[in-house]
């Protein structure tokens, strides 16, 4: 399995301005917009983070993932939560020649912790031998927004411990205070999310 992301979040999509204002960084001052760029790496790596954590994307984006075979024949489960749409499923050979798989012969259950790929009808698509089945997507809550609140002030307070310890060597654990606020969102997978 591979998973890829196709579209990383975009630098405006990012809250660079909520997290000056998180840090009280001080206003009045001509705005050169020069820590625009620290901001934005720490909210990035912040992010990065806690969907690492979580197992989900926080900001709407696209992913592709390759396969060399279905979990399951009849269903196959996404990596990424939520995922707000399946935009293709192509079936691959060993040559490399692909064959889009209809939409009629799958859907989407979109589970908010356990997305599914699930065969309308018996099975999904053979693979073949030496091939690979891809699936393109799309998941995230959406814009920055609409991430659920808990989610985007375990990101603000992840990134603050970023900037304050910026100037030290050392790697900090995630604060307690994180792992509070992203515990109910964390899926436990058992048997590798198996039956």
């Amino acid at each position: 399995m591979r998973l890829t992301e196709t579209e990383g979040v975009p630098d405006a999509a990012l809250p660079v301005q909520a997290m000056k204002e998180h840090l009280r960084l001080g206003s009045g001052f001509a705005d050169d917009g020069m820590q625009d760029v620290l901001i934005r790496g720490y909210v990035r790596a912040a992010l990065a983070a806690v969907e690492g954590r979580i197992g989900k994307a926080l900001i709407l984006r696209r992913f592709s993932l390759a396969l060399t075979r279905w979990r399951d024949g009849a269903a196959q489960p996404l990596p990424v939560a939520p995922v707000a749409s399946v935009a293709s499923v192509a079936v691959v050979d060993g040559a490399g020649a692909a064959v889009e798989v209809p939409a009629s012969r799958w859907r989407l259950e979109a589970d908010l912790h356990r997305p599914k790929l699930v065969a309308k009808g018996a099975l999904l698509p053979e693979v073949p031998h030496g091939g690979r089945a891809e699936v393109v997507f799309e998941a995230g809550f959406g814009a920055w927004d609409a991430v659920p609140a808990d989610l985007r002030q375990a990101v603000m307070l992840l990134a603050a411990q970023y900037h304050e310890l910026r100037h030290e060597g050392g790697v900090a654990a995630m604060p307690f205070g994180v792992m509070a606020l992203i515990e109910r969102w964390r899926t436990v997978r058992v048997l590798g999310g198996g039956a």
